[in-house]
């Protein structure tokens, strides 16, 4: 805390100290300003200027310190200054003085609860940014709440100085009227309990309602608002129709289905989407290939004298296509047929907010899911479309190995297919335009796999950007430019695989008026609605993340609120959201890391475990990488976990329970652990925590204890 801070908030001590001490609050009784009443009102008669001001004054200090007396002083200002001057005082007194109190928690407090609780604290602001007036006045209108801890709270968060100080003035008077009111009356009241009768504080419960209700009646006229010039069929086809047949897809429907809705999925291309025919399914498919290639070549390492592997390029691809077949009857149309969804090949297109035209086919239903997925992002680089580029789309096309290929991007699909083209015998340049490769995870962990990439012959090109490519003499180039200089760099094939943006094109989004965020998303409140409440958005089209795994999250939550939201919805928990980049090493995330807690100013504990001394490891010949544990400084609640190595992305769901139940690493310290596993290693993890926590002075005790016993 700065100089600055400690003076004002050695000033606001001094001045509670001083008031407990002096036992000031003597005055603040309500039988002492009985007693006082008629010479106090003497004073005011004979110097009634000098006399609210004072008052005034001092109103404002006991507000401002969250002292008690206010609704003593509320009582008195009617009981001396009449109600119409009375009120005028204690309402603005209050207002600011509330207001002070506000600006000493967000001065003196806010920075250091950020810097711990700062997660927590983002939807907190983003929930007030968006409500926090009808929050405040709901709030005020209640005068049963104390109303202190409602200005220290508010002082936390990122609400408006103005705002709060209007809001507190209009919220506060309803209540304010009455106890001035009251105090008109001083005489007749034997405790400040008498002004509250059960029914008032019904009366004032039913007001500070009142905002959210008129809350709900706006949401009703602008949902109103959006269906105009739209015609609401009486009747209609379906419950729930979904547009997309991936992972938000499938799920949506399987959920519908499942509650005995009526369902029907439509999807243009193939049933499964992106993830089965074209990303996640192929892709480790092809990397099991390359992995086992890497196997054979470190031989020596298992004690072989000798073993030789020669790749097939056109056979190796020729077993990702096999292994999709295989998996393919999982999202097939007998089997989502079978769980009782209407499937339809075609393309869906939404021409009114509840109808949908497949082909010269309309169907309507209450529900529109839409989970249209996200395609392979290209950028204008000029002579690309001449050079010919492949995308994570149609690389899986490819039966002829390229001997010289060039990826640009080093984000995880950039890297991971980097490295398995380099196993299976390409030469591979990576071209990536920021500082690192993997820019999302902590330098340390971008650094290893940096390393491992080059080690295995990748030529890891960073902070280049990509100019132009061009053919010269029937060569491929690629131009680059990094610091300053250009390069050309010679290639057979280019990989583009910097990104993904979302399918909003079509389906009817556009001319329906789905509104978009500006990162080209569809925008989606927190119920996973659009701004038509009656269509939904799910999965990579929608954000924020595009996981595979968060897109069937979302999908539980659009289905259920899209069939039951009229009675209850549900908020889309985004808390504990884990992923991993399948590279080896393998590399698996859920929560802060170092980089994110930094930049938001979060204080953190990092503990470190080395893999390499894991036992399991060791025999494995994996002995590599580390897991990275952040919490709160002597606290063992996990903010976050990394972890680089062998099969990070199944030995982080043991840090994916324990964060989504409140699980901390005392409790994974204590589960008993197979021996030899490399789950072992999220104990050891705990235990160097519980090392570095160890109660040092209490140990001293315990030793002198043990020297006694031994006499």
């Amino acid at each position: 805390m700065d100089r600055k801070k400690l003076i004002l908030l050695a000033v606001v001590v001094a001045f509670i100290a001083v008031f407990w001490f002096f036992d000031f609050a003597r005055f603040f009784n309500f039988e002492y300003i009985k007693s006082q009443q008629q010479a106090l009102a003497a004073q005011v008669a004979q110097a009634p200027v000098l006399s609210a001001a004072l008052f005034f004054l001092i109103y404002v200090v006991v507000t401002a310190l969250s002292l008690p007396g206010a609704v003593i002083l509320t009582l008195l200002g009617g009981a001396l200054f009449g109600l119409w001057q009375g009120l005028l005082l204690v309402s603005f007194a209050s207002s600011i003085g509330a207001t002070l109190a506000f600006l000493v928690s967000r001065y003196l407090l806010r920075d250091t609860v950020k810097s711990r609780f700062g997660r927590q604290l983002g939807p907190i602001d983003e929930g007030i940014a968006r409500d926090g007036p009808f929050y405040l006045f709901t709030l005020r209108l209640v005068p049963a709440f104390p109303f202190f801890i409602v200005n220290l709270l508010m002082g936390l968060t990122s609400l408006g100085t103005g705002v709060f100080y209007l809001i507190s003035q209009l919220g506060m008077l309803p209540g304010t009227f009455v106890f001035v009111n009251a105090g008109t009356q001083l005489a007749q009241l034997s405790s400040p309990g008498d002004v509250l009768s059960p029914g008032l504080l019904f009366s004032f419960a039913l007001l500070g309602i009142f905002p959210l209700i008129a809350k709900w009646i706006v949401d009703m006229f602008k949902a109103r608002k959006v269906y105009e010039g739209w015609d609401k069929p009486k009747k209609f086809d379906r419950n729930v129709i979904v547009i997309g047949a991936g992972s938000g897809g499938l799920v949506a429907s399987y959920i519908a289905a499942a509650v005995k809705a009526k369902v029907t999925l439509v999807e243009k291309h193939q049933m499964g989407g992106d993830c089965l025919n074209t990303g996640c399914v192929p892709s480790k498919a092809l990397i099991r290939s390359a992995k086992f290639v890497s196997h054979v070549n470190r031989h020596k390492e298992f004690g072989m004298s000798n073993a030789t592997v020669e790749t097939d390029f056109a056979a190796t691809m020729e077993r990702v296509q096999r292994v999709v077949a295989d998996i393919a009857p999982h999202d097939s149309v007998e089997r989502f047929t079978g769980l009782g969804v209407e499937c339809i090949q075609g393309e869906a297109v939404m021409v009114s907010p509840w109808e949908v035209k497949i082909g010269e086919r309309s169907l309507t239903a209450r529900t529109i899911v839409i989970a249209t997925g996200a395609s392979p992002f290209v950028p204008p680089i000029p002579g690309l479309e001449e050079t010919g580029y492949l995308t994570s789309d149609n690389v899986w096309d490819l039966r002829e190995q390229p001997k010289r290929l060039v990826v640009l991007g080093g984000g995880p699909i950039g890297s991971e297919l980097t490295q398995a083209f380099a196993r299976l015998g390409s030469h591979v340049t990576q071209v990536e335009m920021l500082p690192r490769i993997l820019i999302r995870e902590d330098e340390d962990v971008a650094v290893l796999v940096q390393q491992q990439l080059q080690a295995e012959g990748v030529d890891v090109m960073t902070n280049t950007k990509a100019m132009s490519a061009k053919v010269v003499d029937g060569q491929k180039i690629l131009v680059c430019e990094r610091d300053g200089e250009t390069l050309e760099v010679p290639f057979d094939q280019i990989l583009v695989a910097v990104g993904r943006k979302p399918r909003t094109n079509g389906s009817g989004i556009s001319d329906l008026g789905v509104e978009l965020t500006p990162r080209g998303t569809i925008a989606v409140d927190k119920y996973l609605r659009t701004n038509f409440p009656n269509i939904f958005a799910v999965g990579d089209v929608a954000g924020p993340y595009q996981f595979t795994h968060t897109a069937s999250h979302q999908a539980w939550y659009a289905a259920v609120n899209g069939l039951f939201g009229t009675f209850k919805k549900f908020a889309v928990d985004y808390r504990v959201i884990p992923w991993a980049t399948f590279t080896e090493p393998e590399v698996a995330r859920v929560g802060l890391n170092e980089t994110e807690a930094k930049e938001q100013g979060i204080e953190v504990e990092v503990t470190r475990y080395g893999i390499d001394d894991l036992d399991r490891a060791i025999a494995d010949g994996e002995a590599h990488g580390f897991i990275k544990v952040l919490t709160p400084p002597g606290k063992d609640k996990i903010l976050g976990v990394t972890i680089v190595g062998e099969h990070a992305g199944d030995l982080i769901a043991e840090y994916v329970m324990a964060m989504k139940h409140g699980l901390g690493l005392n409790k994974i310290l204590g589960t008993i652990h197979i021996y030899p596993t490399l789950a072992e290693a999220n104990k050891y993890a705990a235990g160097e925590w519980k090392r570095a926590n160890a109660p040092e002075k209490l140990l001293e005790w315990v030793q002198k204890f043990h020297d006694w016993r031994r006499g």
